[in-house]
């Protein structure tokens, strides 16, 4: 594995593990961007931080990489419904209401959300470097 590589998959690692740690810290921000209607929301926040702790942590194993990469595309387009309403309704992320959050700036949250997507599919894809006489 290259060091960029390497260094991109401990940056991945640290983000969703401490993405997941906020959501059972701070609940409130994530319980207000879930969409209406979808049940127990607070209990869709503890699942969604704790599966980002897991495969937060698992992506550093190589035995597993594939499938936290696999595990993390999964949940990033789960919780893509949740970027949407967020764009659509400009929900607040502190207050959780219609119309009082950042504008266009939640809209930027969806083209993100792709590059994120990206970035796990690399790590379901071989090591280019990872041939004979290679660390």
């Amino acid at each position: 594995m290259s060091l960029t590589k390497r260094i991109l998959l401990w940056a991945m690692a640290a983000f969703y593990t401490y993405a997941g740690f906020n959501h059972l810290l701070n609940p409130d921000v994530y319980v207000a961007i879930i969409p209406p209607g979808l049940p127990g929301p607070e209990w869709l926040n503890v699942g969604s931080g704790l599966a980002e702790i897991v495969l937060g942590v698992f992506i550093l194993e190589p035995r597993v990489r594939v499938f936290a990469a696999w595990g993390l595309i999964a949940l990033l387009i789960a919780i893509f419904p949740a970027n949407v309403y967020v764009a659509l309704e400009n929900v607040g992320i502190s207050s959780g209401e219609p119309g009082t959050g950042a504008g266009w700036l939640n809209w930027v949250r969806l083209p993100l959300q792709a590059l994120l997507v990206l970035w796990a599919w690399w790590y379901t894809r071989p090591d280019s470097d990872s041939g004979p006489g290679r660390l």
